[in-house]
C-alpha cells in the first residue's frame, strides 16, 4: 500500500499545486479588494479625491485653477502647457474679463460653448444666479473682435484673426427700426 501512495506521488506533478495556489492567492487579493472598495464610505472616498486634486493642482502648470477643479479644466490647462489650446479673453460690458480655453481648430460655436460652460462653473462656484438663458444672450449680445462680429457658428476663429491672448467682446445688438 505505501508504494501505490508512492507511487502516486512521483505522478503527481509539483508545477499542479503551484498554480493552484497562484491562482488562489490571486482570488484572495481580488475579493480583499471588493470587500475594501464597499467598505469605504462615499464620503471618504470623496475627500481621498480632493486630497489628490489639490495636490496635482500644486503643480507649476495647474496652480491658476481654482480649488474645486474639474477634469475639463484640468485637461484644458495642460493641452493649453502643450500648446494645443488657447485662451480667449472675452470682455463682458461690466469690465469683468473671462479667459476661455478653447482647442486651437475652434470654432465660433465651440467659443460660445466653452464662454456657458465657463458661466456655469463660475455660478455654482460662487453661487447667485440658477439659469441663464443662452438663447436670449446669444439674441441680444454679439461677439467681437476688431470690430467685426463672429456671425457665422462654423466658421474657425482662427479665420477670423483670433489667436492665444486675443480679446473678444460681448457687445449688445442695436435694434434695427
Amino acid at each position: 500500500m505505501d508504494e501505490l501512495k508512492e507511487e502516486n506521488l512521483k505522478n503527481v506533478d509539483v508545477s499542479d499545486f503551484v498554480e493552484k495556489t497562484v491562482v488562489d492567492e490571486v482570488k484572495e487579493e481580488q475579493e480583499e479588494e471588493e470587500e475594501d472598495e464597499e467598505a469605504l464610505p462615499h464620503s471618504e472616498f470623496l475627500d481621498i479625491f480632493e486630497e489628490g486634486l489639490a495636490l496635482i493642482v500644486q503643480d507649476p502648470l495647474l496652480c491658476d485653477l481654482p480649488i474645486q477643479v474639474t477634469l475639463e479644466e484640468v485637461n484644458s490647462q495642460v493641452a493649453l502647457e502643450y500648446g494645443q489650446a488657447m485662451t480667449v479673453r472675452v470682455c463682458k460690458a461690466d469690465g469683468e474679463v473671462m479667459p476661455i480655453v478653447v482647442v486651437q481648430s475652434a470654432t465660433v460655436l465651440d467659443l460660445k460653448k466653452a464662454i456657458r460652460r465657463y458661466m456655469e462653473l463660475k455660478q455654482q462656484r460662487e453661487g447667485g444666479v440658477k439659469h441663464i438663458s443662452w438663447k436670449y444672450v446669444w439674441r441680444t449680445f454679439h461677439l467681437v473682435f476688431n470690430g467685426e462680429k463672429l456671425d457665422d457658428d462654423k466658421r474657425k476663429l482662427k479665420d477670423y484673426g483670433i489667436r492665444n491672448r486675443d480679446e473678444v467682446t460681448f457687445l449688445k445688438k442695436l435694434k434695427k427700426k
